[in-house]
C-alpha cells in the first residue's frame, strides 16, 4: 500500500539576526534533511526534547510554515510548494490539532461558531439548519454535549478545549491529522482521556496521525512506530515495541530512562546527559549528538553519520549503534 504521507529530505529554516535593510546575517536550522513516511490509518510518533524541531515539522507538513528544502507529499501529490485554492482543498484532509487548547481557539467565536468555519469556508453544508445539525454532530463525536455551542472557549476546561479542536479539525473529514503535543497542556486525566478520543476516532473513521510529543510513555501508548529527532535530525526510528525495548541511539536511550515506571524492579539506570542541546544557529560538525554523548569517538566529531537499517524497519544514525 502506498504511503499517505510521504516526506523526503525537509529542511525547514527561520531567519535570525536580520541586518538594518531586514536580510537575515545567519539561519536556525529547525529542521534538516528528515525523511519519513505515514501509512493511511496510521499512527507515527515523533518525540525528542523541547527545540528539536517537531512542531516544526508538523507545522511544514501541513504547509503553516515554507519548507526550505525536500517535498512533500500527500496521497501521492507533491504538496510542497502548492498555493491557494490548490492548497486549500489538500486542506481539507490534512488538518492539524494544536498544543494551546485555549491560545488554537478564537476567544470571539463560541464553540459552535469555531468548529463551524471550517464547514462554510471548504462550503460543505448547504444551509444553517445542516451546519448546526453538523456542528452537533461533531461535538457528539468527541464527547460533548451539542447543547453546549453557544458558549466561548474560557467556559470550558482545557480537556474541553482540546476535545473542540479536535471537533474542528474532524469537520472537513480528514485523513490524516498532525497533533502538535495534544495532551502537554492537560494533567494525567484529561491525558488520558484524550489520547482514549483519538484511539476510538482513528478506529471509526480510518484517521492516519503524525503525533508529535515528548512524552514517551504517550507515545508508546497511541504509536504504531516512533522516530526520535535530536537538533532537527532523526536519530533513531522503529516500530513502537521495538524502539522502546531495545533502542540503540545513546540519545533513545537517554529519553527512556527518564521514564517513570510503577514497578522499581523494572526501573532502567538513568542516563543523564551532560550541558545542554547546541544551538541550532551554528550546529556543530559530524553527529550532531557528539558534544553530550558519553560513547563519541574521533569519527562522531568529524562524520555525519548516516540513517542505517540495522534490522528490518529500525534505523540508527550512529556510528557506532
Amino acid at each position: 500500500m502506498p504511503p499517505l504521507l510521504e516526506v523526503r529530505n525537509l529542511s525547514v529554516r527561520y531567519p535570525a539576526r536580520p541586518t538594518l535593510l531586514g536580510r537575515p546575517t545567519a539561519w536556525v536550522r529547525a529542521v534538516e534533511d528528515v525523511s519519513l513516511e505515514i501509512a493511511p490509518g496510521e499512527t507515527l510518533g515523533l518525540v525528542g526534547e523541547s527545540g528539536c524541531g517537531k512542531s516544526s515539522l508538523g507545522r511544514a507538513v501541513v504547509r503553516l510554515v515554507e519548507p526550505a528544502g525536500g517535498t512533500v507529499r500527500f496521497a501521492g501529490r507533491d504538496i510542497t510548494h502548492l498555493r491557494s485554492e490548490p492548497l486549500r482543498r489538500v486542506r481539507r484532509q490534512l488538518q492539524m490539532v494544536f498544543q494551546d487548547p485555549f491560545g488554537s481557539l478564537n476567544p470571539r467565536l463560541t464553540v459552535g461558531q469555531s468548529v463551524a468555519e471550517a464547514l462554510e469556508i471548504h462550503r460543505l453544508v448547504p444551509d444553517r439548519a445542516h451546519r448546526t445539525a453538523r456542528v452537533a454532530e461533531l461535538l457528539v463525536a468527541v464527547g460533548l454535549d451539542p447543547g453546549l455551542a453557544d458558549r466561548y472557549p474560557h467556559e470550558f476546561s482545557g480537556g474541553q478545549r482540546q476535545r473542540i479542536g479536535i471537533a474542528r479539525a474532524l469537520a472537513v473529514e480528514p485523513k490524516l491529522i498532525v497533533c502538535d503535543e495534544p495532551v502537554s497542556a492537560l494533567d494525567v486525566s484529561a491525558q488520558a482521556q484524550i489520547v482514549n478520543l483519538l484511539q476510538d476516532l482513528q478506529r471509526d473513521r480510518g484517521l492516519a496521525y503524525l503525533f508529535i510529543a515528548h512524552d514517551l510513555a504517550v507515545v508508546e501508548h497511541i504509536s504504531q512506530r516512533i522516530v526520535v529527532l535530536y537538533l532537527g535530525c532523526v536519530v533513531e526510528t522503529a516500530p513502537a515495541r521495538d524502539l522502546l525495548a531495545a533502542p540503540r541511539h545513546p540519545y533513545t536511550q537517554a529519553l527512556i530512562s527518564a521514564v517513570p515506571v510503577v514497578d522499581p524492579a523494572s526501573r532502567r539506570q538513568r542516563l543523564v546527559l551532560p550541558g545542554e542541546a547546541p544551538s541550532p544557529l551554528a550546529p556543530p560538525p559530524g553527529c550532531p549528538f557528539h558534544p553530550r554523548c558519553p560513547i563519541a569517538e574521533a569519527r562522531c566529531r568529524a562524520e555525519l553519520p548516516p540513517l542505517r537499517e540495522i534490522q528490518p524497519g529500525h534505523r540508527v544514525a550512529c556510528h557506532l549503534a
